[in-house]
């Protein structure tokens, strides 16, 4: 069964139950997914949810990717597929898609998400896309030894690992609550 936005409405609940000190950044978001639009789509204006995977290897680093489109180093992560069931094997195909390792080489930590980001994104006029939100839902992951495969070139340029420091100066805070919670400490 595909993704509902009762499921998202839930995965968002349960996330600010975690971190409520995060509730003031997402307002706007959850203003949004009371309306119930259908947010699993990517047809779906002026908000729709993606998925996001934070790979962390050995605790010491964190897989990024060069992302075509943002030209920018992200996390690998991308739009929601009829496909999907369910938010975290949303991230794990993206993962996956995006970087070429395989599914087995990773191990979930927590069903739960390790952020949630509300962000604009410009519009893209060759997709048909006006300027809209995305609503990131980040989920942690663990490896002990994957290396990238096959990378999905038509989403990113390059793939590779980088120091847990450098990797959040590039990406942000969301990779150090990936890296503590693959630890086991959150």
């Amino acid at each position: 069964m595909a993704i509902t936005d009762s499921d998202i409405a839930g995965a968002l609940a349960a996330y600010l139950e975690r971190y409520p000190q995060e509730a003031g950044q997402l307002v706007e978001a959850r203003r949004l997914l009371a309306e119930g639009r259908g947010f699993a789509s990517r047809r779906t204006f002026p908000m729709h949810v993606t998925a996001g995977a934070l790979l962390v290897r050995a605790g010491a680093e964190v897989l990024l990717v060069e992302h075509l489109a943002y030209r920018m180093t992200l996390q690998p992560g991308g739009h929601l597929e009829p496909t999907d069931t369910t938010l975290a094997g949303a991230a794990l195909r993206e993962l996956c898609e995006e970087t070429g390792i395989g599914p087995s080489q990773v191990t979930p930590v927590s069903a739960h998400p390790a952020y949630v980001e509300f962000g604009r994104v410009p519009a893209r006029p060759a997709k048909g896309e006006p300027d809209h939100y995305h609503l990131d839902f980040g989920y942690a992951f663990t490896t002990a030894d994957a290396e990238v495969g096959r990378i999905q070139e038509s989403e990113v340029t390059g793939a590779a690992w980088y120091p847990l420091d450098l990797a959040e100066r590039l990406v942000g805070p969301r990779i150090a609550r990936a890296a503590t919670t693959s630890s086991g400490t959150s």
